[in-house]
C-alpha cells in the first residue's frame, strides 16, 4: 500500500470539487467552490471560429487545426468487466481504495475522481491507480459561472493544452469525462440552464484539443444522469461518434421499488438508439432505504443480463436523507459478502485496452 507525497496530498485536501450524493429529482446542490491553482491564459491567440454540425451520430466534418482523422484517434476497448470505486479520501491515500478491494476481494480497475476547472491533473495519484492496476476515470468540471461558448470557442484553451499535456506525459491510459451529468437540470452546463447544442460544441472541442495535444492515451467517456420526469433527452447530447469511447450512467438505488429495469433501462435504451459502444454504469450505489441486498442482486444480474462493460462504486456514507444515504458499502457486512461474491463471478476483468490495440 503506497502514499501519495505531500504535495500530492495537499492538492488534494484543496479540491473540494463535488462529492455529490446524486443529483435527483428535486435536489438542488449548490454549485461547489472550485480551488484554482493560479489564472488559467486566454488563449486569444489561438482563438478559433468553430462551426459545427451538429445533427447526426457521425460528428461534424474535420475542422481547421482538428486532430486529423477523429475515429482513428479513439481507443478500441476490450470486452470484458470492470469494477470501479470512488473513496472520499483517496486522493490523500490510496489505503481507502485498497481496504475496498480487500472488502470486496479484488483490486478495481477503475477509480473515480472528480477535478475542477484549473486543477492540475493529479499525476501522483493516477501512478499509484496504475502501479495497482486501475486507471483513474477523472470527471472534469466546467468553471464555476462559466460560459460553455467561450470554451467551444477555444477561449479556455490554455488550460485544456496545460491538462493535455500533463495526462500524455503521464503516458498510460486514463479516462476522462466532461461537464458529467447535462441531462439534469442542477449544473449550470445542464438541461435547461444552457442550450444543449452548446454543450455538444464545447465536448467536441476539449476532445479536438486534446487529440491536437497529443493526448491519445485518453478514454472519452460521455456521463449522462439516469432519465426521469423532467430530464433533458438524451439524443440532444450526443456529440457524435467519432467524439465518444464509452457512454457512462449515473444513478442511484434510493427507493425500494427501484430495479435496474424501471430506473436505468429507459436511458439504456435511448443510448442503444445512438450507438454501440460500451454502456459503464458510471456512479452508483444502493442505499439501506432500497434495500442493499435486494439492489445488489439487481444490479449485478443486470450488467449481465444487458452487456454493461462495468460499474463504479460510490462508496461514501452520507446519512442525510433520501437522496443522501449511506452508501458506503462496508458499513453492511451482509452486503460486503454479497457484492464479494458477486464480482467474483464476473471473474478478473479484462484491463481497457491501449491506444491503436
Amino acid at each position: 500500500m503506497r502514499l501519495v507525497t505531500a504535495s500530492y496530498a495537499l492538492s488534494a485536501v484543496a479540491r473540494l470539487i463535488p462529492v455529490r450524493s446524486k443529483q435527483v429529482p428535486g435536489y438542488r446542490p449548490r454549485v461547489p467552490a472550485v480551488v484554482w491553482y493560479g489564472t488559467t491564459t486566454l488563449a486569444a491567440l489561438a482563438v478559433v471560429a468553430c462551426t459545427f454540425v451538429l445533427s447526426g451520430a457521425s460528428g461534424p466534418a474535420r475542422q481547421p487545426g482538428a486532430a486529423p482523422s477523429p475515429t482513428a484517434a479513439l481507443p478500441h476497448v476490450r470486452a470484458g468487466f470492470h469494477l470501479g470505486v470512488f473513496e472520499p479520501e483517496e486522493t490523500v491515500s490510496y489505503s481507502s481504495v485498497t481496504d475496498f478491494a480487500t472488502a470486496v476481494g479484488r483490486e478495481p480497475d477503475l477509480v473515480l475522481l472528480y477535478s475542477g476547472w484549473g486543477e492540475p491533473f493529479l499525476t501522483q495519484f493516477a501512478k499509484t491507480a496504475y502501479a495497482h492496476g486501475a486507471e483513474p476515470v477523472v470527471q472534469i468540471y466546467p468553471p464555476v459561472n462559466g460560459n460553455l461558448a467561450e470554451i467551444a470557442m477555444g477561449r479556455r484553451d490554455g488550460y485544456l493544452r496545460s491538462y493535455a499535456a500533463q495526462v500524455r506525459a503521464f503516458g498510460h491510459p486514463v479516462v476522462l469525462s466532461f461537464a458529467p451529468e447535462p441531462n439534469g437540470p442542477w449544473y449550470w452546463w445542464g438541461w435547461t440552464r444552457t442550450p444543449a447544442p452548446t454543450w455538444v460544441a464545447a465536448w467536441r472541442h476539449v476532445v479536438t484539443i486534446f487529440r491536437a495535444s497529443g493526448a491519445t492515451n485518453v478514454t472519452w467517456l460521455l456521463t449522462l444522469n439516469v432519465s426521469f420526469r423532467g430530464s433533458g433527452p438524451v439524443a440532444d447530447y450526443w456529440p457524435g461518434t467519432a467524439y465518444v469511447d464509452w457512454i457512462g450512467i449515473d444513478g442511484y438505488y434510493q427507493r425500494p421499488r427501484q430495479t435496474f429495469r424501471n430506473h436505468f433501462l429507459p436511458t439504456v435504451q435511448a443510448v442503444r438508439k445512438l450507438t454501440r459502444k460500451p454502456l459503464l454504469i458510471s456512479e452508483v450505489a444502493v442505499g439501506p432505504i432500497a434495500g442493499q441486498l435486494r439492489g445488489i442482486t439487481d444490479l449485478f444480474a443486470a450488467t449481465r443480463r444487458y452487456g454493461m462493460t462495468g460499474l463504479i462504486w460510490f462508496d461514501k456514507r452520507q446519512n442525510r436523507g433520501i437522496y443522501h444515504q449511506d452508501w458506503r458499502l462496508e458499513d453492511n457486512p451482509a452486503a460486503v459478502a454479497l457484492f464479494r461474491r458477486e464480482a467474483r463471478d464476473f471473474g478478473r476483468p479484462v484491463a481497457p485496452a491501449r491506444p491503436g490495440e
